[in-house]
């Protein structure tokens, strides 16, 4: 993720804040049309952790204190009468915009359910992948959850098994930043250029099929999940290829106690061409991105991920409920380059979500060596120099192989 800075968007986190409270104090809570919603949510972090210190002396994620930062403003639309539903949602970070969500569809129980637009795409144990926390897993980091994509998405309960089918012409559409093609939600393949790597690739015409049963004994819901997707070559830096998962996952409920399994094994094949300098990229890599950055990811892995919580309604008057949880999930890469085997990229996050009425506060401590959300210290990326010689913490080759911590409290008010 590209790093933010500190001290010249303070007056943006103030204003961030003076919102949630007023927000709070006046209790709003959207905005109701007949069958149309108007609801969002404004969100702003705390963050204190293994970050570089610049000399400013004033509060930053690596010292003095820690920073506060603004999170994300979004703004939600729902639809929903006679069975036809609708959703749409846009989104403002610190710099960049875009659609998070937009499509329209119908549900009856003779039908089932259908979706066309912008949709998640069916894949995996739940919406945000086998995590609780506010930093998700590693599986949303190679597109493998919480993926928005362009496309008709169909679900159709059967008893105890419910089926998910799904076809996508495109990724999400890229909104309005600095990058070439990473102003986006979700991760995915991005045709721009990152280090040594090629941008040559979009990733097209992607199938998805998920089946779930509900075992009422063991109180666990046994799933599998796999797609596939055409690479497709937006320049001569490549040739069209193709890419696929597989997963398998369970999520089980005793009561207070939930837990969500996941193994999964992804593979995007590269098949990059010679440069002019007789020189071919290596195709242990592809490039992805999100938030506005771009970068090179492990194109093939295995990804276990267990997440374990425990849900307290009611402690007190005041909280509506408290959730513990502990998430723990590795990328264990098949990959190496020229400077050799690439390190697996692992992140374990403690910590509680805690709820009262409208908001949801994240207290998340997390450990990682490959995350980009998570710390940058012994992060070098080359300064010029090509992308096997860069020292960096992340999703390809984690080549500084260190582990680093963040604490991290985030502050949400939906509407």
């Amino acid at each position: 993720m590209r790093r933010q800075t500190n001290g010249d968007r303070v007056w943006r986190v103030m204003a961030a804040l003076t919102a949630l409270g007023a927000a709070s104090a006046w209790g709003f809570g959207g905005i109701e049309a007949g069958p149309l919603k108007i609801g969002g949510a404004l969100r702003a972090s705390y963050v204190q952790g293994d970050y570089a210190k610049d000399d400013t002396g004033g509060p930053q994620r690596g010292g003095n204190g820690g920073d506060f930062e603004l999170d994300v403003f979004r703004v939600n639309l729902d639809f929903e009468k006679d069975g036809w539903l609708g959703k749409a949602e846009y989104r403002w970070y610190d710099g960049y915009n875009f659609l998070h969500t937009g499509w329209a569809g119908y549900e009856s129980d003779k039908l089932g359910r259908i979706e066309v637009g912008l949709n998640r795409i069916p894949f995996g144990v739940g919406p945000y992948g086998p995590a609780n926390s506010w930093f998700f897993d590693q599986h949303y980091y190679v597109g493998l959850s919480d993926h928005m994509k362009l496309g008709v998405k169909y679900t159709r309960g059967f008893g105890a098994l419910t089926l998910d089918a799904a076809y996508y012409l495109r990724d999400m559409p890229n909104g309005a930043g600095t990058s070439a093609d990473s102003a986006r939600y979700s991760y995915a393949v991005v045709d721009e250029d990152a280090g040594d790597i090629p941008g040559a690739y979009q990733d097209t015409h992607q199938l998805n099929a998920r089946a779930v049963y509900a075992v009422e004994k063991l109180k666990t819901d046994i799933g599998l999940s796999a797609q596939w997707s055409r690479l497709e070559a937006q320049d001569e830096r490549a040739a069209d290829s193709d890419a696929y998962a597989v997963s398998a996952h369970a999520k089980s409920t005793f009561g207070p106690v939930g837990v969500m399994l996941q193994l999964t094994r992804y593979d995007f094949d590269p098949e990059y061409r010679e440069t002019a300098e007789g020189v071919r990229p290596c195709a242990d890599l592809i490039n992805m991105g999100a938030y506005d950055f771009a970068w090179p990811v492990a194109s093939r892995g295995l990804i276990p991920s267990v997440a374990v919580s425990y849900t307290i309604r009611e402690p007190v008057s005041w909280i509506d409920s408290i959730t513990f949880y502990n998430d723990y999930s590795v990328i264990v890469k098949d990959g190496s380059d020229a400077n050799g085997g690439f390190n697996d990229s692992a992140m374990n996050v403690t910590g509680m979500a805690i709820a009262r009425g409208n908001w949801t506060i994240y207290v998340d401590y997390a450990i990682s060596s490959g995350n980009y959300f998570v710390g940058d210290e012994g992060d070098d990326y080359g300064d010029g120099e090509t992308y096997g010689s860069a020292s960096v913490g992340d999703f390809g080759a984690n080549r500084n192989d260190e582990w680093n911590g963040r604490f991290n409290i985030n502050f949400g008010y939906y509407f």
